[in-house]
């Protein structure tokens, strides 16, 4: 057995409640670490011309999970797409638990339709103040507030459909923009200890894949199958471990091969 020396580490998991969060939740509860789950209590209205593509989970899914993972987890709300509320989150979480060892920047926003033809003032801006903004200002307030050489690193949740993706332009742009994040707070941060790395999922089974486009999708995925959220997990677990103490600044694409 490999020992990630993650045991008694605070871990806040962004969008943590449900579907990959969830899996990312519990594969770090199953480490010993302490998880400190966000959720966004309810999308807010969608405007006339989007639909919101994502589900949010009921925040009673949050705190249940909490209570199934045990080791001091605990549930914690808030809405990343408003300004002060990245800061606000981290300071919530670090007055309960000390301090934070782990940040996973797992939340997104995604909403159709997404085209460059449908392309919206409104549409950009959503999409970028939850999938780019929010995990910087996240990044910038943990490593603020880390208490002196306390372990600490980031590991943000992009996409595949971050090198190319028809129709998710607003979506994939602002995942590419995290990407780029990645690498540069890697290395405003390296010398502080602090690493940042990124996984990059291919399609994975949340839900949202109907058996037609199952189908389909596992023929375009070289090892024939799409993801499930435990293949995410495992990923994000490995880069926070002591096993990869010496990366940093990767885009760790999980896909099976898909857009290679």
């Amino acid at each position: 057995m490999i020992d990630t020396r993650l045991a008694g580490q605070n871990v806040l998991v962004t969008g943590g409640a449900g579907n990959i969060g969830a899996a990312i939740s519990r594969a770090f509860a199953a480490q010993g670490a302490r998880v400190a789950i966000h959720y966004l209590a309810q999308d807010p209205p969608a405007p006339t011309d989007a639909a919101w593509a994502h589900i949010t989970p009921a925040a009673q899914e949050g705190e249940r999970l909490a209570a199934e993972l045990g080791n001091g987890s605990f549930a914690v709300s808030a809405d990343l797409s408003e300004a002060e509320a990245p800061s606000l989150l981290v300071r919530d979480v670090a007055a309960r638990v000390g301090a934070i060892n782990v940040l996973v920047n797992n939340a997104a926003h995604c909403e159709t339709p997404d085209t460059v033809d449908t392309l919206t003032p409104g549409s950009l801006d959503r999409h970028y103040r939850v999938n780019a903004i929010a995990p910087a200002l996240l990044t910038a307030e943990v490593a603020r507030l880390r208490r002196g050489d306390d372990p600490l690193c980031v590991i943000n949740i992009t996409t595949d459909a971050a090198r190319a993706f028809p129709g998710q332009t607003g979506y994939g742009t602002s995942k590419g923009a995290l990407e780029a994040l990645t690498r540069s707070t890697a290395l405003d941060l390296a010398a502080r200890g602090i690493r940042v790395n990124a996984v990059a999922p291919g399609p994975v089974q949340t839900g949202w894949i109907g058996e037609g486009l199952l189908a389909q999708a596992a023929e375009i995925v070289p090892m024939g199958r799409v993801g499930e959220p435990a293949d995410i997990a495992d990923a994000v677990v490995f880069l926070a471990s002591h096993q990869a103490r010496w990366i940093t600044g990767q885009v760790l694409q999980v896909a099976g091969g898909h857009a290679l």
